[in-house]
């Protein structure tokens, strides 16, 4: 979008919220970059800049607006809705595998070269791989100058820098402060801060910023009512979960407000802060664009009072995709109370054991290589879903099925649909809420049939799916609107 100038400048004159992470505004008289919604009166056309990240604004050199912290926006919903190559890197580079893994590591897990994922990466976004994931340091760092008490030192290597120079050196660039003024001028507690100072030890507060409206009904209601005791519960107001992390493991907890998602994290490394925010928010489809998907099922007159009635349903998402994928093959023809049974018995058996201090969440749910040791016959299900069952873990464990947010979705697709017992259903189930393909439609579930018969829209399969290429690419989210029509408790925000 940002090559669009007529567009760009009309959005920051209207200071219109719902373009804030689809691209930044430079100012060349100030040297500043803004969100297109910041408050100060905008600057003129003529001096105006547009770049689409953050990371771009910064090789310009272009430093942050203490105004509007562009750096806090929600994350572009491109990354959200493709599966090229540029979208794969973007999602990987924000789970922090150029941190942890470099740049050969990036583009080894897409199966490019380094210059051939630099130049793409250029070529879109204005910067390359290191700049986009110093871009996330140099974020994570003020969230954590700004709501802990950490010393310096700490912060500087929890945030992924490899020296306390470069923290320093970075953080002066990008916010034209010392890192320690930008702890001294924090603005405690307004509606403006990320987070407030009142934390424990490896405990962080924080705000997770989304596009309005946002409908959590479905979002929170879905993640609770299939929630799996010892690994997720809803208490409080707030979904509560636990976290299998690169560098250990963490404790979320995630409750919505009308501007924002309310995000408590428990870490046993600080270093997970930056991949623990981004699994939450692709979790609760955070970076969603809910004004183009609501527009683009408004154009059919059956879905649109569903979506006027209540506009801005995400699709619920996972944190760990393995672990949904696994979810989905114990959830095949069985009610929901029976796959959160089946669940739970397996978290008991091979999930790791985590001290939670609010006492409610006791596991981690079991990896792929635990499950690939459990023995078939101590499982309570049909033996054809036992041989489902076992063969999806020991394909995950060996890694001949890959379910990352890296994933080539239809290369995807295609090996599920080979394992024995995947059919249609399990593998578009696992698309829409594992992979995060916003397109995935799920014309045999039985929920979708009945809403179909109820709306008057076509009843069988085929006919459905051919009614439903009118909502491409949003077809997962009409999934949750059609879905809503029912009285299942999915739908409904837990009490």
């Amino acid at each position: 979008m940002h090559t669009d100038t007529e567009r760009c400048v009309r959005a920051v004159q209207s200071k219109d919220a719902r373009f804030d992470g689809w691209f930044y505004t430079a100012v060349v008289t100030t040297g500043i970059y803004c969100r297109p919604s910041c408050p100060v009166v905008p600057p003129k056309p003529a001096n105006m800049r547009f770049h689409p990240s953050a990371a771009a604004c910064q090789q310009a050199g272009f430093r942050a607006c203490k105004r509007c912290r562009p750096d806090t926006s929600p994350g572009s919903p491109e990354w959200n809705q493709r599966a090229d190559l540029v979208a794969r890197a973007m999602r990987l580079i924000a789970d922090g595998v150029v941190d942890r893994e470099g740049v050969p590591g990036l583009a080894a897990r897409l199966g490019y070269s380094t210059r051939q994922i630099e130049r793409q990466l250029l070529a879109e976004l204005g910067a390359g791989p290191l700049a986009l994931a110093r871009a996330q340091r140099a974020q994570a760092a003020r969230l954590l100058i700004e709501t802990t008490p950490l010393p310096m030192a700490d912060i500087a290597f929890a945030a992924g820098f490899a020296s306390i120079r470069t923290f320093n050196d970075t953080v002066r660039e990008v916010f034209a402060l010392a890192p320690t003024d930008l702890r001294t001028r924090a603005p405690r507690g307004t509606p403006s801060t990320p987070g407030t100072a009142a934390n424990t030890a490896g405990v962080l507060t924080l705000r997770l910023p989304f596009r309005v409206p946002l409908n959590p009904d479905n979002l929170f209601g879905h993640l609770a009512a299939t929630a799996v005791p010892g690994v997720e519960e809803w208490r409080d107001g707030a979904y509560r979960r636990t976290l299998r992390l690169p560098y250990g493991h963490g404790i979320v907890s995630l409750s919505p407000q009308p501007d924002h998602i309310a995000c408590r994290l428990t870490l046993g490394d600080l270093r997970d802060l930056t991949v623990a925010i981004s699994r939450c928010r692709r979790m609760l489809d955070l970076d969603a664009d809910p004004v183009a998907i609501d527009d683009q099922l408004r154009t059919d007159p059956l879905l649109a009072p569903l979506v006027d009635k209540a506009p801005g349903r995400r699709v619920p998402r996972t944190v760990d995709e393995a672990e949904f994928a696994v979810r989905a093959v114990l959830g095949q023809q069985v009610s929901t109370a029976a796959a959160r049974t089946h669940a739970a018995r397996l978290v008991t058996a091979h999930g790791e054991r985590v001290d939670d201090p609010e006492g409610g969440l006791t596991h981690l749910f079991p990896s792929p290589e635990a499950l690939a040791s459990v023995d078939p016959e101590s499982l309570a299900m049909p033996r054809t879903r036992r041989a489902t069952f076992t063969t999806l873990v020991r394909q995950l464990a060996d890694g001949e099925v890959h379910l990352g947010p890296d994933s080539d979705w239809p290369q995807t697709r295609a090996r599920l649909l080979a394992l024995p017992g995947f059919g249609p259903w399990t593998v578009d189930v696992i698309a829409m809420r594992a992979l995060g393909d916003p397109d995935a439609f799920l014309p045999t579930d039985l929920g979708i049939r009945r809403a179909a018969q109820e709306l008057g829209l076509p009843s069988t399969p085929a006919a459905l799916t051919a009614r439903a290429a009118a909502w491409r690419p949003w077809r997962a989210y009409a999934v949750q609107y059609l879905w809503a029509t029912d009285s299942h408790p999915i739908n409904f925000l837990p009490v």
